[in-house]
């Protein structure tokens, strides 16, 4: 009896190891099943292709061909951020602001950021950006602001009297003192003594000669004001070489003495024709001898008709 019972007990024991290794085989192909089942959706599922390091990259290392490769992802495992192959000549030649490992993806965040445009960039190609110097008046009491449209006119001296002529006609204003059209601005109201204006190289050399001649006044006009002051633009080269011939035939006159019973004909006393003004020079010596010899006073004024025949009588002035 004793021996049966034992008999019995250990066919149980193998019974019920027998039962749970069965269940743990049957439990883990069931889970290898799930999990080749779930890789092989996850091959069969839609991919992406996204730039990556296609060798260890460190800090400011340039992305380029050589640097990076493609490579074609799940999109459930893609970056929202990655840098696609489509947007990579965006990219092309900037610097990484953070390490990267070999095959990890470059996201847009992972790049240096760019340095903002230098002023220069806003000169268009042609033209020059030109400052000039403003008072509260030119600066239309400090309410001009970069984006304003202006007319230049320019007041110089002209024969004792003063004449003011259009220098430039809808002038952009590019920035007043270091404020651009694209900086920030505050509610505050700024403080500035120069405006820098968009011109041509021909404007700016306009400008130049008018500074430096005479006086520049701003007015300022609606941006929807394509009207044009009347007259065309001065020539300050012109106005200038004009003004200065004027002022050299006003100079070129020199006093002239006039005495004796000489007669000097109006020609002779031209400066335009040396060997006249010589031979009134010899007749004006002569006639002042024979003066002197007399006792007769050697200068008179001439008379209030010109400059024309002077004759001098001598029986009058004893």
């Amino acid at each position: 009896m004793k021996t049966r019972f034992k008999l019995n007990k250990t066919w149980v024991i193998l019974g019920i190891a027998l039962l749970i290794g069965s269940l743990a085989a049957l439990a883990a192909r069931t889970y290898l099943s799930t999990q080749v089942q779930a890789i092989e959706a996850r091959g069969k599922s839609k991919t992406i292709n996204v730039v990556v390091a296609s060798r260890e990259l460190k800090r400011g290392d340039k992305i380029s061909s050589d640097t990076v490769a493609v490579r074609s992802i799940p999109v459930d495992y893609a970056h929202s951020a990655a840098i696609s192959p489509d947007a990579f000549d965006r990219v092309d030649g900037q610097a990484l602001a953070y390490p990267v490992r070999a095959g990890e993806m470059i996201l847009w965040g992972l790049m240096e950021a760019k340095r903002s445009p230098t002023f220069s960039a806003k000169v268009e190609p042609g033209h020059r950006a030109m400052t000039v110097a403003v008072d509260e008046i030119n600066s239309i009491s400090g309410m001009l602001e970069p984006g304003d449209l202006i007319d230049l006119l320019v007041t110089v001296d002209s024969k004792g009297r003063k004449i003011t002529r259009p220098l430039l006609q809808s002038v952009q204003v590019m920035a007043t003192g270091q404020q651009a059209a694209d900086s920030p601005r505050g509610g505050e109201r700024r403080q500035y003594s120069t405006v820098t204006i968009d011109t041509t190289p021909a404007e700016a050399h306009n400008v130049i000669m008018a500074r430096d001649a005479g006086r520049i006044t701003a007015l300022l006009r609606n941006p929807e004001d394509k009207s044009r002051i009347a007259g065309a633009n001065v020539n300050m080269a012109e106005l200038l070489s004009s003004a200065t011939t004027r002022a050299d035939s006003v100079d070129g006159a020199i006093p002239v003495l006039y005495g004796g019973n000489a007669t000097i004909a109006p020609e002779a006393l031209s400066m335009a024709r040396p060997k006249l003004a010589k031979v009134a020079l010899n007749e004006f010596e002569t006639a002042l001898s024979s003066t002197m010899r007399g006792n007769i006073p050697a200068v008179s004024t001439p008379p209030p008709g010109g400059l024309g025949q002077i004759t001098q009588n001598s029986s009058a002035a004893r």
